[in-house]
């Protein structure tokens, strides 16, 4: 192999156009295909920018150089010196067809063996080989080109937050355990046997700390890690961008939020977003769309059938009307396009997420039938056909049942099930909103009690807390949550500041006062000496980057992912470790069979 021996760069790759021919330059990458003519040799240079073609001529390039270039294989590291010329056969593919680097001198500073596939936008291989050999993967132009946008997000981000006075801080990776939400990933201290770090959640207790402390306005691109079940858009690990504010409302928070979307989608898509962003409480967006994370770039809206099912006589319908509901979407489309077949299929998923069944009204060329008939008056199955708009071709799906979050919740997943089904979701739009008046509590069926659906630091809407013990069904949270295409981007809230209402909402969550003290105790202590009232947000920085790229996973927009079992292929993690590391740790590991 050779060495550089003071050949350096000048240009990168697709810095290349018809302006270059005459100059000389110096490029370097890998190549991504050798095409030999006989007395013609051409290569495909590529780096992170793009690809340059090489062109070498046994008549008139050097004999030994021309014989070297015939020995290049697909991924050889190269280092190539030359002169741009014009190309006699232009590729309008690429940035650089119009010109080409005749070679004069060639280094081939690292060999390849043959890749286990092929370095390509259309490669077919299965994704876990690609994975275990990520570092190929990512040489792919699309996966660069997502790491490169990443890369902009991100600069992009701390531009905007450091132009509107936010000072980012690092808060620490190691710290106490506040088991709230997801499960925190330990960390076994050396010094401390028997006890542990935890990685952070997110920053929250820091940032808190942080206005507190004075820095009225932070932000940090912050690492976070959540031990839980992975899918499409959750990876174990992963980046957030963490704002907190002092001195300011929910409204405030609300509009540098939005500021920093319009930035977003100026600078990277060149899209101007229109401010401010639409608004929907927690109870209109569950009535309308089945879900506290909606994708408006659709209709198929849920409706309301009850007051039209009334006395009907069917008993599936009057026996979910005590204490519940009857209601339905329309599939506009949707009797051509499923079969009964294809009914049934929707009927399982419909019962694998809590439906007792699912019943359907068909408007077709046999005029309108139903799974119920036989149970209820003909003006009545009209009535509901009416009710849902339907017209020669639609489909209606109905749930019933007495728990009407059932019934919401499940019309909300048939809803993006056949809006897929029918291709319903166009390409290249983006639909914000926010999500504001969250309940603060929810009932947990399988306890018996209620929870909190936020971390216990967000604080109650103030006509809200005159009820707070006696009717917390009711009681909304000053949170909101920004949500993207059906995706929630951000989560975040005014916080409490009072160690009074502090310590009062411990105790509805049914912490002592020991365990609180134990938990919280610094949190609360800081409150005692002056803490101004605040508020902030967390945003996802993964899937806002996966939302602008349209990608279907995460691990289209992380360099080095896990897959769902939370492993990485490529470098075999996690793995075991050496006895005397958890001798010094003063662990001991249960194996399987010693716990059965």
């Amino acid at each position: 192999m050779d060495r550089m021996n003071g050949l350096k760069r000048t240009q990168y790759c697709n810095d290349f156009d018809m302006t270059k021919v005459g100059t000389e330059a110096v490029v370097c990458g890998w190549a991504a295909k050798r095409r030999n003519l006989g007395s013609l040799i051409f290569v495909d240079l590529r780096d992170r920018t793009g690809i340059v073609q090489l062109a070498f001529d046994e008549d008139t390039t050097d004999p030994a150089l021309f014989e070297k270039a015939g020995t290049i294989r697909s991924e050889y590291v190269l280092m190539a010196k030359g002169t741009v010329r014009e190309r006699s056969s232009k590729n309008k593919d690429i940035p650089t067809g119009d010109i080409e680097l005749f070679v004069t001198d060639l280094r081939i500073l690292g060999k390849s063996e043959t890749p286990p596939f092929e370095i390509t936008d259309d490669c077919n291989t299965g994704e876990l080989t690609r994975l275990k050999y990520r570092y190929l993967d990512l040489r792919r132009p699309a996966l660069q080109q997502n790491i490169l946008m990443r890369h902009k997000l991100t600069k992009v981000t701390r531009d905007f937050f450091d132009e509107n006075g936010f000072v980012e801080i690092e808060t620490p990776m190691m710290i106490k355990s506040t088991p709230e939400g997801a499960r925190d990933f330990l960390v076994p201290s050396r010094l401390h046997k028997g006890e542990f770090y935890a990685l952070p959640q997110s920053p929250q207790l820091y940032k808190q700390l942080s206005m507190v402390a004075g820095f009225d306005r932070y932000m940090q691109v912050a690492r976070c890690f959540r031990d839980e079940d992975l899918r499409a858009d959750r990876q174990p690990e992963f980046t957030q961008i963490d704002v907190e504010m002092s001195f300011v409302e929910m409204e405030d928070v609300l509009t540098i939020g939005e500021q920093y979307m319009k930035r977003v989608f100026k600078e990277i898509l060149d899209i101007d977003l229109p401010l401010p962003l639409p608004r929907l409480t927690f109870q209109e967006s569950m009535e309308r769309f089945g879900t506290d994370k909606p994708d408006t770039r659709y209709g198929m809206e849920i409706y309301d059938l009850s007051d039209t099912v009334k006395g009907c006589g069917f008993g599936v319908f009057e026996s979910a009307l005590e204490g519940g509901s009857v209601r339905a979407i329309t599939a506009k489309g949707g009797a051509a396009a499923v079969s009964k077949k294809g009914i049934k299929k929707l009927t399982e998923e419909a019962k694998g997420i809590g439906a007792k069944g699912l019943a359907w009204i068909r408007l077709d060329d046999e005029g309108l039938t139903s799974s119920f008939d036989k149970f209820v008056p003909a003006e009545t199955l009209a009535a509901m056909a009416e009710c849902g708009g339907m017209e020669q071709g639609d489909l209606a799906l109905i749930i019933a049942d007495t728990n009407n979050k059932h019934v919401l919740s499940i019309l909300g997943a048939l809803r993006q099930t056949m809006a897929k089904k029918l291709d319903l979701i166009p390409e290249g739009v983006y639909n914000l909103l926010w999500i504001v008046e969250m309940p603060f509590f929810e009932y947990d069926e399988e306890l018996g009690e209620w929870v909190a659906m936020h971390h216990p630091f967000t604080a109650p809407m103030d006509e809200c807390l005159d009820y707070l013990e006696s009717d917390k069904g009711n009681v909304r949270a000053q949170s909101y949550d920004m949500v993207l295409n059906g995706i929630e981007l951000s989560s975040g809230s005014i916080r409490i500041t009072d160690p009074v209402l502090q310590s009062r909402i411990f105790d509805l969550l049914g912490l002592t006062e020991e365990e609180s003290q134990m938990k919280f105790g610094f949190l609360l202590d800081a409150f005692r000496y002056g803490a101004p009232p605040h508020g902030g947000f967390g945003l996802g920085l993964d899937r806002l980057c996966m939302q602008l790229l349209e990608a279907d996973t995460l691990r289209d927009v992380v360099a080095y992912p896990k897959i769902k079992d939370a492993s990485e292929p490529m470098t075999n993690c996690p793995s075991a470790v050496d006895s005397e590391q958890l001798t010094d740790l003063g662990i001991a590991v249960l194996r399987e069979e010693e716990e059965s």
